[in-house]
């Protein structure tokens, strides 16, 4: 096993972990495992998925993701836990009472980071802080909390902060903003021609704001006036903007390498989100072959990324609440504001 971690975050494909992908797991050490659904069973069969994971890189502490952030983004929506409203449900009723608003949106990611806190994953991916506009893709939908930035930065606050509070890692995306995307970066590559002024105005607000944030992760989008020859997960022109211009020294990862938004084999784009300067790449589809090709593309975390995991790692507090309750009362909340 390479004593330091892999630059890398992985998928794997089931439930379980079989003996090659616990031999793969322990040689390669990537620094994290990403779930989704296919991994996603019941609460003991996750525990002991998460557990798998850390014994085979030998890191008790090894990350484990998931994207959780409520909505249409729900992976834990097989019946055993509560369902989470959508952030666009938060952002109408901010339009009618900010402050309920806030306190709704603080108690409903208290409940789901203690339910990710119960199954031994430590973050939900979120939250989701790109601009809504009238013609941005509808992948993105209600996952969006508002058009206005302020009114996201606000809110995009109240999520940082009560994740950090329940010992959940908060990743704000997608950097530096999804709002003028009006495709679906799965399936093909968002083109932005807005100005830089244009986006300094708009989506970059709401990032900029929430520059403490511990993590963020890069959307798949080309931004012609900033590097009209790269994608940004691929820029270093828009590594070193989010660097220097939105103040951001967290950990960057990428969106799933996967996506269809980029070119080239997989372990050439793992290459091409590392040369660009971001910490991490994300590879979150595949079979066992697939990531063992990422492994040989990726590269052992730098010190720089080492030290700002470090300073992400010692804000996480150590409340908890009981989920489904906590749950209910966010949804008398809505029911009480005729917004159920």
């Amino acid at each position: 096993m390479t004593s330091t971690p892999l630059a890398l975050s992985i998928g794997m494909p089931g439930l379980a972990l079989d003996a090659d992908e616990i031999a793969f797991l322990r040689e390669a050490n990537p620094y994290a495992l990403f779930l989704f659904k296919r991994n996603l069973d019941n609460p003991d069969q996750i525990r002991r998925l998460c557990a798998q994971f850390r014994d085979a890189v030998g890191r008790p502490d090894a990350p484990v993701f998931v994207d959780q952030e409520g909505g249409r983004v729900t992976r834990l929506d097989n019946g055993n836990w509560p369902l989470f409203r959508p952030l666009a449900d938060f952002g109408a009723l901010a339009r009618k009472d900010m402050d309920l608003a806030k306190h709704a949106l603080r108690l409903s990611t208290l409940a789901m980071g203690s339910m990710l806190s119960d199954l031994s994953m430590n973050s939900g991916a979120a939250p989701v802080i790109d601009l809504s506009r009238s013609y941005t893709h509808g992948v993105m939908g209600n996952r969006l909390l508002d058009s206005d930035p302020e009114v996201v930065a606000a809110l995009g606050r109240v999520i940082v902060d009560a994740f950090l509070e329940v010992g959940q890692m908060p990743m704000m995306k997608h950097i530096p903003g999804y709002g003028h995307a009006a495709v679906d970066p799965h399936m093909e590559l968002p083109v932005v021609d807005a100005s830089l002024d244009d986006l300094r105005a708009s989506d970059f607000r709401p990032f900029k704001a929430l520059k403490d944030t511990p993590w963020a992760m890069v959307a798949h989008t080309l931004y012609t006036q900033i590097d009209a020859e790269n994608v940004a997960t691929r820029s270093a022109a828009i590594c070193n903007l989010i660097r220097d211009e939105l103040e951001y020294d967290g950990v960057l990862i990428s969106d799933c390498i996967t996506m269809e938004a980029l070119s080239g084999t997989w372990p050439e784009r793992i290459k091409g989100v590392l040369d660009a300067g971001y910490d991490i790449a994300l590879q979150c589809q595949g079979e066992l072959g697939d990531y063992q090709a990422a492994a040989h593309a990726a590269r052992p975390l730098s010190d720089a990324t080492l030290a700002r995991i470090a300073r992400g790692d010692v804000r996480l507090g150590q409340a908890h609440v009981d989920a489904r309750a906590v749950h209910a009362e966010v949804e008398e909340i809505f029911k009480t504001a005729a917004l159920a």
